[in-house]
């Protein structure tokens, strides 16, 4: 999926950093054993300690076994952080800071679960150590369905190194083509009322995912020939929604702002949005025929690695929550400013009770006379039907090793 560039799609503001888990937030949150943070919110007695779900209310025995149906490439991702800079050629650095994580297409996975959606995944697994400290993180811990994911004997897993200094980053990755096309795999998966899926991979097996009745929300990356080729866009006749970022959009529409694009993409799909990083995003749903404009969460930006894709599995849950487009996009913009506020990637994704600390402090913050806030406050205050008022389960963040949590954030 799409990744935004450093230092760029949020603002520096610390005035409206709202402190998530990690800070001295309202709910005392601290660090707990093996990465893992507990996320609190006021918690009611009756109420049993568990994940939210936010379309519980919406659900029926009809429905598929799946909200969302993800494939791709995953990697095992080591973060270096709190460097100076990035070394020369022939020179070694020490970091004062590491954190590893599952990434690749983990990244919207780990962030579709975290917010509740009913996520599957096909993928091929190697044999390695790193595949089964994956395996084990992304089903046991995030819940996500992998049943239609394969281990593949005699294959180790991709990786995927990144140097973090000064809002620049360099990286090197290794990896190797799979056996077999995920293809043969994606026929075997459960259902889904909607997929993401990225243009640049396999579309051969979308038409059957759209006439099953999955919503396909499709991305697309940055394309490197520099032809921007309108018929790489012929797969969207099956796609339901389409999210290129701004640059991507005008290249491939030919047209000279955000505003032009999104409605040129609108014109090939039912949902078109364009994500402009710090300028915000843009939004046309010709399926009810709003029309939107959201600017960015103002926040303090430490890794931008998986923000695109927070924001996408945020958009799912609004699109399939039946939610005005406005409140769908500023919840995604939401999503993904506080995923920047940690490293790691695919760990760094916030849940349930991340998205209740910032609104609770928020709330608490714009009570107290802070206006900046209590302007932020004004255009989110559909979050007080939205989020739990329970305790819910912590979430891992980045590990420096299979055992020990990652000091990444604290350089």
């Amino acid at each position: 999926m799409t990744t935004p560039e450093p230092g760029r799609p949020y603002l520096a503001d610390p005035a409206l950093d709202m402190p998530g888990p990690t800070g001295a937030d309202p709910a005392g949150s601290e660090q707990g054993p093996a990465g893992i943070e507990p996320e609190r919110t006021d918690p009611t007695p009756s109420a049993p300690c568990g994940d939210w779900d936010p379309l519980a209310e919406q659900r029926s025995p009809e429905d598929p076994p799946l909200d969302v149906l993800l494939s791709g490439t995953v990697f095992f991702d080591i973060v270096f952080t709190g460097l100076d800079r990035l070394p020369a050629p022939g020179e070694e650095l020490w970091s004062k800071g590491m954190g590893s994580s599952p990434g690749g297409i983990a990244n919207l996975a780990t962030a579709a679960a975290r917010l509740g959606l009913r996520t599957g995944l096909v993928a091929g697994f190697g044999d390695d150590a790193y595949a089964d400290w994956m395996w084990q993180t992304m089903a046991e811990e995030e819940g996500i369905d992998l049943s239609a994911s394969r281990r593949f004997p005699d294959f180790h897993s991709p990786l995927t190194v990144s140097i973090a200094a000064h809002g620049d980053r360099a990286m090197v990755t290794h990896g190797h083509d799979l056996p077999e096309p995920l293809s043969s795999l994606i026929a075997k998966a459960p259902k889904a009322r909607a997929a993401v899926v990225d243009l640049a991979g396999e579309t051969s097996w979308w038409a059957a995912l759209a006439q099953g009745g999955s919503k396909v929300f499709a991305d697309i990356g940055y394309d490197e020939t520099g032809r921007w080729d309108r018929s790489d866009l012929a797969p969207l006749v099956h796609c339901h929604a389409f999210t290129p970022n701004a640059v991507e959009a005008m290249a491939y529409t030919r047209t000279d702002s955000p505003d032009r694009a999104v409605r040129a993409l609108a014109e090939l799909v039912p949902l078109a949005v364009v994500t402009d990083g710090e300028a915000g995003s843009y939004a046309i749903d010709g399926s009810t025929g709003e029309e939107a404009y959201c600017p960015a969460v103002p926040v303090t930006a430490m890794d931008t690695t998986g923000a695109g894709d927070v924001f996408a599995a945020a958009l799912v849950l609004g699109t399939l929550a039946q939610w005005p487009l406005v409140e769908r996009l500023k919840f995604a913009s939401l999503c993904s400013a506080l995923a920047v506020q940690q490293f790691g990637g695919s760990l760094a994704a916030p849940g349930w009770g991340d998205i209740t600390d910032w609104w609770r402090s928020l709330s608490s913050a714009a009570d107290s006379g802070d206006l900046r806030a209590a302007f932020t406050r004004d255009g989110y205050r559909f979050l007080d039907g939205v989020v739990p008022t329970h305790q819910v389960l912590g979430r891992r963040r980045a590990q420096g090793t299979f055992a020990l949590g990652s000091d990444a954030g604290q350089h």
